[in-house]
């Protein structure tokens, strides 16, 4: 249940960062018990609509920890609340960007408004550490003023920009693929410590980003094993139809969305009537989406919810026969994890997946594999599975059992957590002297891909 929220205007924030460069200093964190605090700053959803951040969060203040939050306002949220212990300080969001100075402008004016409400938070709540989730890979710069007063930073990693350019725009070179890569290096070595959401972005830190073995750390963005547990199905979403089939997540142009439609419009074709599909989500692509489900005569057949909560996930998944994961090949999504793939197997559905290298990792034999960019395999292995209970009910247990022998975030908070008691200490032990207000100077070389 949500808290209730303390309204804030946006015109109460205070002047940027530049005094924290003066040699003035920072003020001591305010929460009153002596706590570590931690910021975290992220720029992609706002909190607590993003999962992964929002488990961060709940995980160190289950251990302790004070946590601030700076992020952008979604529907309906107030400019500050204080959520399950956490303290959220929101900023309005900027227009959609439309072409590169429109995507530069929403940068600079996100990077600003944070920069504006981390002063807020210093007054306010005080932090000792900071976090920076990207994308974009520009709060590195942020982070450097207070890391020369001691602040280390922490970089959390979902995305690998370079190769989200070069799989929307199908090229890596150029010069804002370099660009990406510049920034991307500059966070690698300002950050005391990098935080991976799988392997294989660990090694591009490791390789890419010259960290070493000690400074990456793997924390998976797994589900809840204790709240997303498959319930009592809601008949009503199957829409009059035998089954449902889910997709669940962000709709943008490197998601493979289209290729569900399609794929759909293939089982109709071949005399499958029996089907309903729910598109749980929203983005970029989403009143696109809505326009090729009406050229494909499809609307009889597919519902669009556009953002949801817990609840109506947990009505979908547990009332869905197959969970799709429809993303195709590209040098970002195939060392990427899926996040609705490892949702899927916390209800015990069984996925169909094209064959990517880290969906291999998360699903196992949970899932079925087709070669990429093959509609008529995938509609043909969603058409087996509806027609075999049996294997769907096998398929759904044995990712269940993945998500709760090894990717459930009750594995991965432990590891999240101890990189904070790596740099700050532990709420219960002394507060780390060396870390209060002590100038530490920091330079920064792209080229050697370090902090000194």
């Amino acid at each position: 249940m949500r808290a209730a929220a303390t309204p804030m205007t946006d015109a109460e924030a205070p002047a940027p960062v530049a005094g924290a460069v003066t040699g003035t200093p920072l003020p001591e964190p305010s929460g009153g018990d002596g706590r570590p605090r931690v910021l975290i700053i992220v720029q992609n959803l706002s909190v607590p609509l993003d999962r992964r951040v929002w488990q961060e969060c709940k995980a160190l203040v289950a251990e302790g920890y004070g946590v601030s939050v700076i992020c952008p306002k979604g529907p309906g949220e107030a400019s500050y609340e204080e959520l399950q212990g956490v303290r959220i300080h929101r900023y309005m969001p900027p227009p959609a960007a439309k072409g590169l100075a429109g995507y530069a402008g929403e940068f600079i004016y996100c990077w600003l408004r944070t920069a504006a409400l981390s002063v807020k938070v210093v007054r306010r709540d005080g932090f000792d550490v900071i976090q920076a989730c990207n994308p974009p890979d520009t709060y590195w710069a942020l982070a450097l003023p207070y890391m020369a007063f001691g602040k280390p930073f922490v970089f959390d990693q979902h995305d690998l920009n370079p190769e989200v350019y070069a799989s929307r725009f199908g090229k890596a070179e150029g010069i804002l693929y370099n660009g990406l890569l510049a920034l991307e290096r500059a966070t690698y070595a300002v950050a005391d410590k990098v935080i991976s959401t799988n392997e294989s972005y660990r090694e591009v830190a490791m390789r890419r980003g010259k960290r070493t073995d000690g400074d990456v750390t793997v924390v998976r963005s797994g589900p809840d094993a204790r709240t997303m547990v498959r319930g009592e199905p809601v008949p009503e979403l199957r829409k009059g139809r035998k089954h449902l089939l889910a997709y669940l997540g962000i709709m943008g142009p490197q998601d493979g969305v289209d290729g569900v439609l399609h794929a759909t419009r293939r089982l109709i074709d071949r005399g499958r009537d029996d089907v309903h599909v729910a598109l749980l989500g929203f983005g970029d692509c989403l009143e696109d989406l809505k326009a090729l489900s009406t050229e494909l005569k499809l609307d009889d057949h597919v519902t669009f919810t556009g953002r949801v909560g817990p609840d109506e996930i947990r009505d979908y998944l547990s009332t869905a026969s197959v969970g799709l994961s429809p993303d195709p090949m590209s040098p970002l999504n195939d060392v990427s994890t899926m996040n609705k793939t490892l949702e899927y197997m916390a209800f015990e559905l069984p996925v169909v997946a094209f064959d990517l290298k880290e969906t291999h990792v998360s699903a196992g034999d949970a899932a079925v594999y087709v070669p990429d960019g093959d509609l008529d395999g995938y509609a043909a292995a969603v058409s087996e599975l509806l027609d075999d209970e049996e294997r769907r009910r096998d398929m759904g247990l044995r990712g269940r059992k993945r998500i709760e022998d090894e990717f459930a975030w009750q594995h991965q908070a432990p590891r999240y957590v101890e990189v904070f008691r790596s740099l700050v200490g532990a709420p219960d032990a002394a507060r780390p002297k060396a870390r209060a207000g002590r100038l530490r100077l920091v330079t920064t070389s792209l080229l050697s891909g370090r902090a000194q």
